[in-house]
Formats: structure tokens, sequence, C-alpha cells
């Protein structure tokens, strides 16, 4: 396909965006500077018609998009349009102001879903890819602790155990030196294996209180590997309900499964920066119709992903921009706080 064709498919995707109507030849010809005529545009529309990239709703009207279309032109988008700096130091400003985890993830689907107009998802850090920060014991009774995991991405588990013998300040201190040098910046795919040997490790008096707190341990980082995710936006699906062909509903049953969300974020490749699935491409039934925008975030290293979907009349420039920023952002304020 020559430039002018792609110029041609790239000026139909826009205005259709913009406005939300079939678009014609003479309209491409006026509204954009592609130095040629209408008619040889109406050229150009039939052979992308022929190839698939376009096609005419109804007989009196102009062109729209195809999902194939949709796809050439994110593929051979030239440049992405930036956030505006207003919006940068908005967007820097609302999540630095989280005060926890937690936090950071209510405020990045919200902020997702205010910015692109899309349902906004974002999965929490996920434990199979976290490595321990901290670990901290605290004794509630002579017979009861509290433990505390701190994950390098911020996330937070709590568990109590309760210890066959009574402990004194000395023995707390001596077994939270323990679970911390075995432990700390170690990563919690790898813990299982070392938790199996920590009772081996204890004073002889404290190996049974060692092996009470090694089964909590191995809780939580093994009977707490649900994901979670967050979602926020479902309402603007029903603004753009009239781009889907079908009933709205399979997709709002869709997203309140959380197994189906994880499908969802769990196509996208880990190693990719971002990544752009349009109708039939996504593997989830009820998403095909839509197009989902995905990526990675993480302290160095992809730890969840977030994203948004949407119809396939989306603005790509515009979401994948805002998708790439936000994700960027969140990785700084876990980078900054392991």
């Amino acid at each position: 396909m020559d430039d002018r064709k792609l110029e041609v498919l790239r000026a139909i995707v826009e205005d259709y965006v913009a406005t939300q109507e079939p678009v014609g030849s003479k309209a491409v010809a006026q509204r954009h500077s592609l130095g040629v005529s209408a008619a040889t545009v109406r050229n150009d529309m039939a052979y992308l018609e022929e190839a698939g990239y376009i096609q005419q709703p109804h007989t009196s009207a102009g062109r729209i998009p195809t999902a194939k279309g949709y796809r050439l032109f994110v593929d051979r988008l030239g440049k992405i349009k930036p956030l505006s700096a207003a919006e940068r130091r908005a967007v820097h400003r609302f999540l630095s102001e989280a005060i926890d985890l937690d936090d950071v993830v209510t405020r990045t689907v919200r902020l997702l879903a205010q910015l692109t107009h899309q349902v906004a998802v974002v999965q929490y850090p996920s434990l199979n890819r976290s490595s321990v920060r901290h670990l901290e014991l605290v004794s509630l009774t002579p017979t009861r602790l509290m433990l505390v995991m701190i994950t390098d991405t911020g996330r937070v588990e709590q568990r109590y155990v309760e210890v066959p013998a009574e402990l004194t300040e000395d023995d707390v201190l001596d077994l939270r030196r323990l679970v911390n040098e075995q432990l700390q910046g170690k990563a919690l795919a790898d813990a299982p294996r070392i938790i199996d040997g920590l009772a081996g490790l204890a004073r002889p008096e404290l190996r049974a209180t060692a092996s009470a707190l090694a089964r909590v341990l191995l809780e939580s980082v093994v009977a707490r590997t649900e994901e979670r995710v967050a979602v926020a936006g479902a309402a603007n699906l029903t603004r753009n309900g009239n781009f889907f062909a079908g009933s709205l509903r399979p997709i709002l049953e869709a997203l309140e499964e959380e197994v189906v969300l994880m499908q969802l974020l769990g196509r996208a490749d880990s190693n990719a920066l971002l990544t752009v699935r349009i109708g039939d491409e996504n593997e989830v039934a009820d998403f095909r119709e839509a197009t989902v925008v995905t990526a990675g975030y993480g302290p160095g290293s992809v730890v969840g992903h977030m994203g948004v979907l949407g119809p396939t009349r989306m603005d790509y420039p515009g979401t994948i921009a805002a998708v790439r920023a936000v994700a960027r952002y969140v990785s700084e304020i876990l980078e900054q706080n392991r």
C-alpha cells in the first residue's frame, strides 16, 4: 500500500472518531491536505474497501474503518499524541498524593477512566512478581503474634500467629531477625523453599514456634496468590453503546468477573511497552467487538498491568499516550517507595 492510501485511511479513522459519522471522499479531500482531487480519494477508498480496511455501513453513507483498518492505523501510527504539560502536572500531582498502595491503584484506575473516557482496569502488583521488602513481628500476647509482610511494590499482607509456648521480648526479636535475614530481598516465587528451612535455623527452644510461624508465612505467599483488579468507568461504555453491534450486557457482566479481567490483562506481553488488541484479536469472546489497550508497570520490572477497554472507534493516539504515561508515573512512584 502506498503512502497516499495510508494517508486516506488515516483521514477516515481520524474523522470518524471525531465526528462519529461515516466519511466520504469529498470530506477527506476538503479537510486534509492530501494534494489530490476527490475523485482520486474515491479511487483510493475503493481500494481500501476492496482490501477490507474500510466498509460502507449503508448504501447512502460514506465509509467507516473496519477492525483491520484500525489495526493498520495503529501499526503505522507515526506519532503518539502526548499529554499536555498541564495534564502531566495534574497526573503527577494526583498520583503522588496517594498514601499507600491501595490508594495508588484506586487513583490510577479513576485517572485512566477520566483521561480516556473508557473503562479502566488496573491489576494490583502481583505477589508472584514481587519480592520481600520487610517482615515485621509484633507481640500481641505472650502466645500470639501479628505478622506483617511488606513487598517491594508496597503490598501489605497481615496475618496472626498462634504459638505453642510463651515468648519473651528477646524471643520475638530473634524470630524477627531470623525471618528478615532469610527472606528480605528474596523473590516471593523463591520464598516457599526458604520458609521450609526456617525452623531448622532457629534456636532449639524456638523451633516449634518457628514452625508455626513458617506455616503462616507459607499461607501468606502461597494461599494469598489470588490477583486483585480494580475497575472504573463502566458508565463510559453506555455512552459509547451505539458503537457496539450487539448488546452491552455480556461486556458489562464480563467486567464483573475478576478471572475474566485477569485474562484480559494477562494477555498483554510483559516485555512490551504497550499492547493494543482490536476486535477479534481479543481472546476473551465477550470483548471481540472492543479494543483493549494495556501496559505493564513496575519498579524496574513489570509487576502488574493496567489498561482500558472501549469500542474499536477509539481515539488511539490519545488513549495510547494516556495509558503509557500513567503506567510510567505509577512505575516511578513504586520505584521511589522501594
